[in-house]
């Protein structure tokens, strides 16, 4: 199939056919694995402007995609606030690549609300889940100020404090002191539960005068009731979320109003979004975003951004105004689309003068503050980077490195780690872990030499196998290999890739602890380094890293190996059973002990396997 640049005729027979009418496009290539999804208010005009002659408006990034274009889909919708919602949805669901605007940026924490269990867990992560019943808010810039806040809410509310009980028959000192409702024992119902957790997501919503007004209704009444101990208990909530406002440093002097305000400060690479969520006057939540700077016009970066973030939030979160820096291509489409998941009028405006025009600029300069650090960091990693290409004798700065490690107790559980840095920051998507499988590595009796050797040898041997796989260019092929060790451990893999054919393609270097010392293949001495220079603190960086990931796994395998059960090892004595058996016996050694007729009296204990247990421990009797 060709592409619709390569066939004009077909491209203007295909545009002729879209109509003129609100809805969504798919852009398809000649796999017809979808490109990109986009929304408009006229579909032909819309589509039209990306097949123009001399469209040179077009980022690299859209130009590209248009060159591999072979097909084009509509669906056609009856208003425009229609086509945005189902754009919405249809990202979400398939994922286009040219579709990705902003960057999973894990500097920024959000705050996950577990929906999906039956009781709740409130915690602070850096990386979002897919489940479409959890609610993650954020990102937030200020972490400092999102973790007061998360502490003031645990002293105000009580809620669940641990993600496993503690004890299995009654609960733990949270309880007594009145931090957690008992909810390992289920002392509380999930329906009341979910009631505490609903007022705290108030305060993370900007809801917290909402959420002062009706305490304090409750307050009053429990006082008329005579409840004084209740009435005291909702008088301390209401004091510990008042205290909330005392670390908001921006106030307005119209508190009627919910509005946000989102502004950008971008280079030639990236684009730092900030928005800022002003509640009853007081600005409750700083978000930040980052997006590439060549992914779309200063407008369409802030109209992404906001789709994206509204289309996650609950509608009692959409604000009344929404203040731009700049004009959005669409955005009477994005308010008509709030206003209906809002059930109330949701504007958009540019302003530009007055109160709000200065509140857009203060959002400004605290995104140009961040693109300021954004800078600072790029360049230092820019400047690692070209270092060790120089440290290395690399034709260019490494855009994939790879760092290897062993871990182990006197050769037990020994284990590797393979992480990998791309383009100076850790790309945890492709970390790996191996288990070493050397038969002369056994407790007691460690080899790191042979260890390491083999790691290399499972990770390379598809392209001994294959020489016409390809290297350069291959996200799979990276242009460093550090191993973390000395001469030994270099020497080791270096004849473990000679015998592969693999040595004049692949550059290899290794990081001794003692002196932060970096050795190359065939060199006796060091290379001549200070500790602290940029191409020496990236590569201590990546062995750390790899140090931690090896001893992390090493670790879990270890508590796995001490927790087992001899009972696994018997034949067709499954999970259910096991359970069974020590319900009945208590422990091991009396099932041990026990007759076959005694382990014939367990549930679904029959006389075979009866037999084959008393024999797993009575090895004598059986021969």
């Amino acid at each position: 199939m060709k592409t619709l640049l390569q066939d004009p005729d077909q491209l203007a027979n295909r545009l002729k056919e879209i109509p003129q009418e609100p809805g969504v496009y798919f852009m398809k290539d000649e796999t017809d694995q979808i490109l990109y999804i986009g929304k408009s208010k006229s579909l032909r005009n819309r589509v039209r402007s990306y097949f123009r002659d001399g469209a040179h408006h077009h980022t690299p990034r859209i130009a590209t995609m248009v060159r591999s274009v072979a097909d084009i889909e509509i669906i056609v919708t009856d208003t425009e606030a229609e086509a945005l919602a189902l754009e919405a949805n249809l990202i979400k669901q398939h994922q286009p690549h040219f579709n990705v605007l902003l960057k999973d940026d894990k500097k920024y924490p959000y705050l996950c609300i577990t929906w999906s269990e039956d009781y709740p867990r409130i915690f602070i992560t850096r990386k979002r889940r897919n489940n479409a019943k959890n609610r993650y808010y954020g990102p937030y810039v200020d972490t400092g100020l999102l973790r007061r806040t998360l502490q003031i809410a645990k002293r105000v509310f009580p809620l669940r404090q641990r993600r496993q009980p503690l004890f299995k028959d009654r609960p733990c000192l949270n309880y007594d002191i009145g931090q957690c409702p008992g909810v390992c024992q289920e002392l509380i119902t999930s329906e009341d539960y979910h009631k505490i957790v609903q007022r705290v997501a108030m305060v993370f919503q900007g809801r917290s005068h909402e959420l002062i007004d009706m305490l304090t209704e409750k307050m009053m009444r429990a006082s008329e009731d005579l409840d004084f101990e209740k009435a005291a208990l909702i008088r301390d909530q209401i004091k510990g979320l008042e205290t909330l406002g005392e670390h908001q440093k921006v106030a307005l002097p119209d508190d009627t109003i919910s509005r946000d305000a989102i502004a950008l400060s971008a280079d030639d690479e990236h684009a730092c979004v900030q928005l800022f969520q002003i509640r009853a006057g007081r600005l409750v939540g700083r978000l930040g975003f980052v997006a590439d700077a060549d992914s779309g016009t200063p407008g369409e970066i802030l109209q992404r951004v906001l789709e994206e973030h509204y289309r996650l939030v609950d509608p009692v979160e959409i604000p009344a105004e929404i203040l731009v820096q700049h004009p959005l291509p669409e955005s009477e489409m994005l308010a008509e689309f709030l206003t209906a998941e809002k059930g109330r009028k949701v504007s958009v405006e540019m302003p530009q003068r007055q109160m709000k025009a200065e509140l857009v600029e203060m959002v400004e300069r605290n995104a140009q503050y961040e693109l300021a650090r954004t800078q600072r960091f790029a360049d230092r990693n820019n400047q690692a980077m070209e270092d060790l290409s120089a440290l290395a004798d690399l034709p260019g700065p490494p855009k994939r490195i790879e760092g290897y490690d062993i871990s182990h107790v006197q050769g037990s559980d020994a284990v590797a780690s393979q992480v990998v840095f791309v383009d100076g920051l850790p790309a945890k998507q492709h970390y790996r872990t191996y288990k070493i499988k050397n038969p002369t590595v056994t407790s007691g009796h460690s080899d790191d030499f042979a260890s390491m050797a083999e790691v290399i040898r499972r990770r390379f041997r598809r392209y001994a196998q294959d020489s016409s796989k390809q290297r350069v260019g291959n996200p799979d092929w990276p242009d460093l290999v550090m191993i973390d060790g000395g001469k030994g451990q270099l020497s080791a893999v270096v004849a473990e890739l000679e015998d592969m054919n693999l040595l004049s393609e692949l550059r290899v270097v290794s990081l001794a602890k003692k002196r932060e010392e970096i050795f190359l293949p065939g060199e006796k001495q060091p290379l001549e380094t200070d500790p602290d220079q940029p191409g020496v603190m990236l590569l201590r960086r990546l062995r750390d890293e790899a140090h931690r990931f090896a001893v992390s796994f090493h670790r879990k395998k270890r508590t796995a190996r001490m927790r087992r059960s001899r009972l696994e090892d018997i034949p067709g004595l499954g999970h259910h059973r096991r359970k069974q058996l020590l319900a009945n016996f208590r422990s091991i050694d009396y099932i041990r002990e026990a007759s076959t007729k005694q382990l014939e009296q367990v549930d679904g204990i029959g006389p075979q396997l009866a037999k084959q247990i008393y024999d797993y421990f009575h090895p004598s009797a059986a021969s």
